[in-house]
């Protein structure tokens, strides 16, 4: 079974750096040696690169969860440990990235091998070699490996095609792809035919080139998700031109331009930016009986339309027979030679307010929190306090008092007193519970 993945959700967990080492030189007939802990080795990140052969999202459909590794401890002598390697994970050109937490659109993926970085490896801990002074020679103390960054992601897939066919269901858009492209979408006589955009290259006699996208088709209500219409929406984002497909063989000769608007409607109702695309109107299945009737009464219809600032140009064909294919394909390359790029995120920009976190007000909202538990323990957290704590080895006695010089100058100290600890109260971080002691 062929399936389209355009739209998924990923975990990413960076590699933790590894730790610093406590060691001392000690050699035979070496005075003095002094500490030679070395630096823990960088974590991985986590990258997403650019594959040109991949065309969907599938790929991740049952691999949703990614982690890099841990960088290697710090060795003795001084030695610092092996870095990890990054973890490289290939995604289709035409991927935006959305951070889940924050809604921030962190990266569009449409360049040949492009790369972008979505989890940070942590740095390795510093060994006891970096804390060496005069009033402390043989330090130890050592940093663990700085966390490596987690996010939670939305890929999102949107074909890069310069032009891309529009329409009701059963138009033609599949017909017309196959006759001028190398693609073979699935075609029937039946609406829904499309329930996947296929792509295809154009190639013509005078040497120029182009993509071609075949989009589901378009019901009332689609820019609202009914039917398959956001699906098709989200992939004519980046298109330059628009080829508007209208079924010249209607039996109601006033089903063309009911039709021909509703298209046009749910394109505003979308993005009011994709109607200022260059857009051809085709008139399809020109081989059919009514087909001749119908162009005129459409041509009439919209002569009459007074909400219309300028007349569109209608291009007749026959898919079937061939009749104006080539032609249409020459001008549209025409308007594509001097159609510019378009910006494809100004719709994902309105989306972003919506799930913008709020930033905090008080700067040492950032830095730690003050909770207390049912049972009385004062817990601590906060973003830059848990850092800490996890970069500090408790191991060693010199560590514990240097994390307490952290949270003094941090003010958690004072913080604590105004919220009425008492003496020998309890605080806990994480698993970590100790007395507090004025």
């Amino acid at each position: 079974m062929n399936m389209f993945v355009d739209q998924i959700k990923i975990e990413v967990h960076a590699g933790k750096g590894g730790d610093g080492m406590v060691a001392f030189r000690r050699e035979k007939y070496v005075p003095n040696g002094g500490p030679a802990g070395g630096d823990g080795g960088r974590g991985g990140s986590i990258i997403l690169k650019v594959d040109e052969g991949l065309r969907t999202l599938m790929d991740f459909r049952y691999h949703r969860i990614f982690k890099a590794k841990n960088g290697g401890n710090g060795m003795s002598k001084q030695m610092t440990g092996p870095s990890a390697e990054d973890t490289i994970i290939a995604v289709p050109q035409g991927t935006t990235v959305r951070d889940l937490d924050t809604g921030e659109i962190i990266g569009d993926l449409v360049e040949k091998d492009q790369e972008l970085v979505v989890a940070k490896g942590g740095r390795g801990g510093r060994g006891n070699i970096h804390f060496a002074s005069a009033k402390n020679p043989a330090p130890e103390i050592a940093e663990n490996g700085e966390p490596g960054e987690d996010h939670y992601l939305e890929l999102e897939l949107k074909m890069l095609a310069d032009v891309g066919l529009i329409g009701f269901p059963s138009v033609g858009k599949s017909t017309l792809l196959s006759v001028v492209t190398g693609a073979k979408p699935k075609i029937a006589a039946y609406e829904f035919t499309t329930l996947t955009p296929n792509l295809g290259m154009v190639m013509l006699p005078d040497g120029r080139d182009f993509a071609m996208a075949d989009m589901p088709g378009l019901i009332e209500g689609a820019s609202k998700g009914i039917g398959l219409g956001l699906k098709f929406l989200r992939h004519i984002e980046r298109t330059r031109v628009l080829l508007h497909l209208v079924d010249m063989s209607s039996e109601d000769p006033h089903q063309v331009i009911e039709r021909y608007r509703q298209i046009n409607k749910e394109l505003a109702n979308y993005d009011p930016e994709l109607l200022k695309r260059p857009q051809i109107v085709v008139a399809t299945k020109m081989d059919l009986p009514n087909s001749a009737d119908n162009l005129a009464a459409f041509k009439a219809d919209l002569a009459a339309d007074k909400t219309l600032e300028k007349q569109p140009e209608i291009f007749p064909i026959s898919a079937v027979t061939h009749q104006g294919v080539q032609q249409l394909m020459q001008l549209t390359a025409d308007l594509l030679d001097k159609t510019p790029a378009f910006d494809s995120e100004s719709h994902d920009k309105e989306l972003v307010a919506e799930y913008r976190a709020a930033a905090p007000d008080k700067k040492d909202e950032t830095d730690f929190t003050i909770t207390k538990d049912e049972d009385g323990t004062w817990v601590l957290g906060g973003e830059k306090l848990i850092r800490l704590f996890k970069m500090t080895d408790l191991t060693h006695e010199e560590s514990q008092l240097r994390f307490a010089r952290q949270l003094r100058h941090m003010g958690v100290d004072d913080a604590l007193r105004a919220k009425g600890v008492q003496d020998g109260d309890l605080v806990r971080i994480e698993k970590f519970v100790f007395e507090f002691i004025q």
